[in-house]
């Protein structure tokens, strides 16, 4: 791959197989419209990402939790051995109940703001390729940017229980998880600049495929991130927009140098 990206004094991209993040964001900061816009998805879909996930956490914990509400004795030998396997198991409860909480309110989070995500990477776009025409929403492309995000965020619900299973892998269960989700946040921000080619959800497989590595570098940093506790609702609502502007002009510049790489 090529790092050696210039950016124009207009901003624009004119030469790159590879924008780093860092390169992304000078781009976003230096067109205040973007920034505008930016701004206004992260307040909606911070907003709707903890309303979701306050109410899908309270009915996981009171589905399954309270399994775990009254500890085993613990006063003889087996007592305690009970109570160690108790304290592991009601962690491991914890930990993923609230990621599986975390994603299935940022799916929806997700979904409801498709249409903004969709047009914020068209704006992008059209601002890397020096043609400024500025995007116009209709009823037809919200409707068919509603629709992508839900056919995305129904594949992520498949994409976690998946990993709920494979999570109980012994020694490689936690890798595997880590990249399914690295490769399905990639597909999450490729999805925008796709959509708006009116690619199928399997083209857009297909280009995860075909562009394994920087696949895996555009969804690496989001996964880690979805993966932090309580921070992860904030931080991926706050830096969606950012990591939608990256895979955008990656996107873009692996599709202008030929699709694959």
């Amino acid at each position: 791959m090529m790092n050696n990206d210039i950016l124009s004094p207009a901003g624009t991209v004119t030469s790159s197989h590879w924008v780093p993040l860092s390169r992304s964001t000078q781009f976003l900061v230096s067109h205040l419209r973007l920034l505008c816009l930016c701004l206004l998805l992260f307040i909606i879909t911070l907003a709707i990402t903890w309303v979701f996930y306050q109410i899908s956490a309270h009915f996981v914990d009171r589905f399954v939790g309270n399994h775990f509400m009254k500890s085993p004795d613990a006063d003889t030998l087996w007592g305690w051995i009970k109570y160690q396997g108790w304290a592991v198991f009601k962690w491991i409860f914890i930990i993923i109940s609230r990621i599986i909480s975390f994603y299935i309110a940022f799916l929806t989070a997700y979904c409801c703001t498709t249409p903004g995500y969709c047009f914020l990477s068209a704006s992008v776009e059209n601002i890397q390729s020096g043609i400024e025409t500025g995007e116009r929403l209709s009823f037809r492309g919200l409707t068919v940017d509603l629709i992508e995000g839900c056919k995305i965020g129904i594949f992520g619900l498949a994409i976690t229980c998946l990993a709920l299973v494979v999570n109980f892998i012994p020694g490689i269960g936690q890798i595997l998880v880590f990249l399914l989700y690295s490769y399905y946040s990639c597909l999450m921000f490729i999805d925008f600049p796709a959509s708006r080619r009116r690619w199928s959800l399997g083209n857009k497989i297909a280009w995860l495929k075909d562009n394994s590595l920087p696949a895996f570098r555009l969804g690496f940093l989001p996964a880690a991130i979805s993966m932090i506790p309580v921070l992860n609702v904030f931080l991926m609502a706050l830096l969606f927009p950012l990591f939608t502007v990256h895979a955008t002009l990656n996107f873009s510049a692996l599709e202008a140098a030929g699709g694959k790489e």
